[in-house]
């Protein structure tokens, strides 16, 4: 029984662990993730899809939504 209950608190603490972890947020400033060409483009996909975005107007090749200009978009602080 003594070693069900050490396996069980085991469990216990590596899932607190584990959430702690995958759940903890990154302080970071903002927009300091937005280094790709999917937020920097002269034009860029509202989804942000990976490799979207392009120098002039188009279509995302990932989700097919229209391009919208980058200055447009982050217009009013816009932030995810």
């Amino acid at each position: 029984m003594k070693n069900l209950k050490s396996i069980a608190l085991g469990i216990c603490l590596f899932s607190t662990a584990l959430f702690t972890v995958s759940c903890g947020s990154t302080s970071t400033s903002d927009n300091a993730h937005e280094t790709g060409k999917e937020y920097t483009s002269a034009y860029v996909c509202p989804m942000h899809c990976t490799d979207s975005g392009a120098a002039e107007m188009g279509t995302c090749p990932v989700c097919k939504m229209d391009y919208v200009a980058r200055d447009k978009h982050i217009e009013g602080g816009h932030t995810h």
